[in-house]
């Protein structure tokens, strides 16, 4: 992360004045311990006091100069670290938005939250730490050896040998400290993700009768994390200790290297003390930088995570084809979609959701529905559709058929690996421009509540709206009564800490999100395959009516939502199988007649 820096905003000018301010620092501390030592040596000659008034006023003076342009470095760090901080989370924001759900099923919901929130503001501790500490590392040993060169050369050489002594220990322990601390955030991140999941299920787990069972689980986690932070506690507390130790030692060599010819008259007190009031501080910045890398480590191990997230999604974005100049994105009732024989590989999907940074590689079977079927088998194997106006469009089959990985193509979070796609009569090679995704909105199986207000979430994707238009969609959405019941009602704080929702309430709260964005493309994926029916069949007769006047995708495995839709979409291992209405595709005898009848819906 080191040879990274140099490539945020503003990092030169902000260097070149921390430099200067260094300078400044190194010549105080050179002369704070030339005037105190002068003021020493004169005392223990017999000078008075009030003699040496000159003297301490000077030595005064160059420990305000000290301080004053150590001050100055830190707000310096500080204002680059918050700043950069707040551009890193925007910048690893929009990348996850870019990389899409699959993305964050594979990394852990909890642990790209965690990650967005603690983990910037880690990042921006090491940052405020470790450029002050860098930049006197690099300059105060050397001025101060230069300077103790010119009052005894052997205490320099003394100096000059012992620091790389000390260097080469804290670089050594400091790799020991670096693989603990990369297993403390891998078992925190687990923990985040553990903790995530637990909060999501605890009804599901009351309701089986396994919530005590859990707790078991629980411990688990929570000790794994634990005894990695003692690792890591016990390797930060022998590096101090192994710094402490080597600086006392040459400190001490310096000591009697000059305690010898001064006895012997050989050498002057007023040299000898300036070079033994130097010694520490020219092991000082060393050893700040020793005690201050254990306490930034997991900030410098956030900071290459998220950039890691960041190339990531520039590596997918290079894949994508140029979008022809003046190419339409927009959808109206008059546009058009075509897929013409689109097709995606298991490998491309695993590529796309593999992402960054070091983690556990999962197969996508156990994530997503479509990895259900062979390998060799793509998920999309030469899918033609066509696409038009505000409509609304099921797409239907069993488990593994390919209906979430179309979902993922149409709203550009996975490239084809084969075949086009023509929108408004441009040919496009994906469907990952930014025009197009701004006309998206994605309502997944399990939405995501932040934690916070009510209208908070609602508002997610339009945080400008008014209380108004959020109160008009909350109601819209059919949470009028839940609203009515909540004490703080919009303002009632949900989510971690917060209120907690059913799953049919918090489908409602994606939902009313999805209609205050007002965007003409609504994607959903399963969007109640983990509600019971009563609570779906609730849902449905909301959902339908709001559904109006946009263009409307639902993949699902239920074929009760098909009667409502203007057109079905059967998949069967990854191929289109048939489309038509509900009533063409009974008539029909088909694939969709299968399905109906192992469901024993629809058949009247």
């Amino acid at each position: 992360m080191g040879r990274g820096l140099m490539k945020y905003k503003g990092i030169k000018p902000v260097l070149a004045i921390m430099a200067g301010l260094t300078l400044i620092q190194t010549i105080a501390i050179i002369l704070q311990a030339k005037w105190l030592a002068e003021v020493i040596s004169a005392l223990f000659a017999g000078a008075k006091l009030q003699e040496q008034a000159g003297g301490v006023g000077l030595f005064l003076l160059a420990f305000m100069a000290r301080q004053g342009s150590g001050l100055l470095m830190q707000k310096t760090a500080y204002r680059f670290a918050e700043v950069t901080g707040q551009s890193l989370r925007k910048q690893v924001l929009t990348k996850l938005f870019e990389l899409g759900p699959r993305f964050a099923g594979q990394e852990g919901t909890g642990n790209l939250v965690t990650l967005v929130l603690e983990g910037v503001t880690k990042f921006r501790n090491y940052l405020e730490l470790f450029l002050p500490r860098m930049l006197a590392t690099g300059i105060t040993p050397a001025l101060v050896w230069l300077y103790v060169f010119t009052l005894n050369k052997t205490s320099a050489v003394i100096l000059l040998v012992t620091l790389p002594i000390l260097i080469i220990f804290m670089i050594l322990i400091g790799l020991a400290a670096r693989k603990q601390t990369e297993r403390q955030l891998k078992t925190y991140r687990t923990l985040s993700n553990h903790f995530v999941d637990s909060l999501r299920g605890l009804e599901t787990l009351k309701f089986l009768g396994r919530s005590k069972n859990h707790i078991d689980s629980i411990d688990r986690v929570s000790d794994s994390y634990r005894s990695a932070t003692m690792r890591t506690l016990r390797v930060a507390f022998l590096s101090s200790f192994a710094l402490d130790f080597f600086t006392m030692l040459s400190v001490a060599s310096v000591a009697v290297s000059l305690g010898l010819p001064l006895v012997k008259g050989q050498i002057e007190l007023l040299p000898a003390l300036t070079v033994l009031i130097l010694a520490p501080e020219y092991f000082l910045p060393v050893r700040m930088v020793g005690a201050d890398f254990h306490a930034t480590l997991d900030g410098k191990e956030a900071g290459e995570a998220m950039e890691a997230i960041i190339a990531s999604a520039e590596k997918e974005a290079a894949k994508a084809a140029p979008v022809p100049a003046g190419a339409d994105m927009k959808w109206t009732p008059q546009s058009t979609l075509m897929l013409r024989g689109v097709g995606m590989t298991h490998e491309a999907e695993r590529d796309s959701a593999d992402g960054a940074g070091d983690r556990e590689k999962a197969d996508i079977a156990g994530i997503t529905e479509e990895a259900g079927g062979s390998e060799t088998r793509p998920s999309l194997d030469s899918v033609d559709l066509e696409i038009g106006g505000m409509r609304k469009i099921g797409v239907i089959g069993e488990s593994g058929a390919g209906k979430s990985t179309l979902i993922d193509v149409l709203g550009g979070f996975l490239r084809p690996t084969a075949g086009s796609i023509e929108l408004n009569g441009t040919v496009l090679g994906d469907l990952s421009p930014e025009d197009w995704r701004k006309q998206i909105t994605y309502i997944p199986q399990k939405p995501y509540i932040f934690s916070g207000s009510l209208a908070d979430n609602i508002s997610f994707n339009k945080p400008d709206a008014s209380p108004g238009d959020v109160k008009a969609a909350a109601e819209a959405a059919g949470l009028g009564a839940l609203i009515a019941s909540l004490p703080g009602g919009l303002d009632e704080p949900i989510g971690g800490g917060g209120r907690p929702l059913s799953g049919g309430q918090e489908q409602r709260v994606a939902l009313a999100r999805a209609l205050l964005s007002e965007r003409p493309v609504i994607l959903l994926d399963e969007p109640t395959a983990h509600l019971d029916i009563e609570t779906e069949y609730e849902l449905k007769e909301t959902m339908l009516p709001l559904f109006a006047g946009k263009l409307v995708i639902l993949a699902t495995h239920r074929l009760h939502w098909m009667r409502d839709m203007d057109e079905i979409v059967v998949m069967d291992q990854g191929r289109v199988a048939e489309t038509g209405t509900h009533k063409e595709l009974m008539a029909r005898h088909g694939a969709y007649y299968q399905l109906a009848a192992l469901q024993r819906e629809g058949l009247r």
